[in-house]
């Protein structure tokens, strides 16, 4: 007897022995039916035996053919076991988790997040990649992150935190679970009250605004509303920390969006306005691709982040950690 007969081989003996014909047995295998021949033959060369009887009504086992099939099936059954043990080897040795991270690590509840995966059984890495919103869901899609927080305007059709959503996002599908929503309001400076007081969005659109990066969830969540208008915000300075944003403000350079939790926690007297008629509720969620969900590293920062903001399915949205007041960025 010549090498071992490989897995494909068997798996076409088996098939034609069950099916009684190589037609059947190539449609089910999904080959051509002599690419199944030429793996018969090659199997009866290698073992020197014929398994066969070729007959006009089908393929029968011959009685060597018959001795040698449980053997066979129990040959592809460790195969197929063999190549699902490597699998889960090689997801439990692979444990760098690569994250990206948007707004202050406080607002998304970063430090349990690493936390839990780092002092878990299996001791998971995490590699942080701080930028904007859009930025990083691009990097998920081609696969230089794993996992991601995203921020987007809250879709009506929303289900509430904790349920998994599968959304088609420039052409890539990713699965999103909403942590908590919270809303960005409109600043402006103080002596615009009688602009930005009881107006709407359509009263605003010849006022200068604050620009931020152009795959920022501020820069998009804009462009959505006044596109349809024929026209977009009238930028006229750029920033991406919070606090340099309501800074310029303040100065009088333009109207800003800013999240409500933010300005809840600008202790210092105010040199603006908060626009009372107008807010963008959005979903701060947690995404990875359609496609990885169920690989188990991702499938373990799932559940630890659903653990970490305690959601379960269904749940109401719970107020965001208050972050610290120090360094606030804006990278959304």
């Amino acid at each position: 007897m010549n090498d071992l007969p490989r897995i494909q081989a068997l798996r076409c003996f088996i098939t034609v022995a069950r099916e009684g014909t190589v037609s059947r047995a190539a449609t089910l295998l999904h080959l051509t039916q002599p690419a199944v021949s030429l793996q018969l033959k090659g199997l009866e060369e290698s073992t020197g035996l014929q398994l066969f009887n070729r007959t006009p009504g089908g393929f029968t086992l011959t009685e060597a053919g018959a001795a040698l099939l449980p053997l066979a099936h129990r040959t592809v059954a460790a195969s197929a076991d063999f190549r699902t043990a490597a699998d889960s080897l090689r997801e439990s040795q692979r444990s760098t988790l690569r994250v990206g991270t948007i707004l202050d690590p406080e607002s998304i509840r970063l430090g349990p997040f690493v936390r839990s995966l780092a002092t878990s059984s299996k001791k998971t890495e995490v590699v942080l990649r701080y930028g904007m919103s859009d930025d990083v869901l691009a990097q998920i899609g081609r696969g230089e992150l794993d996992v991601c927080y995203y921020i987007d305007a809250t879709p009506h059709e929303c289900l509430g935190s904790g349920t998994l959503a599968e959304r088609t996002i420039d052409n890539g599908k990713f699965l999103l679970t909403t942590l908590t929503r919270f809303d960005y309001r409109v600043i402006a400076p103080r002596e615009w009250s009688d602009k930005v007081l009881g107006k709407g969005w359509a009263d605003l659109v010849d006022l200068p605004w604050i620009a931020t990066p152009h795959a920022s969830a501020q820069r998009r969540l804009l462009d959505d509303i006044y596109r349809p208008m024929g026209t977009l915000p009238k930028r006229v300075a750029f920033a991406d920390q919070e606090d340099a944003m309501i800074g310029l403000v303040e100065s009088g350079s333009g109207l800003s969006l800013v999240r409500d939790d933010v300005l809840d926690r600008v202790t210092r007297q105010r040199y603006f306005v908060v626009a009372d008629k107008l807010s963008l509720t959005c979903d701060l969620s947690f995404a990875c691709l359609t496609s990885r969900r169920q690989e188990p590293i991702i499938a373990r920062a799932f559940s630890v982040m659903q653990a970490v903001w305690d959601l379960k399915p269904g749940d109401t949205a719970p107020a965001p950690i208050e972050a610290a007041r120090s360094r606030k960025s804006a990278r959304r």
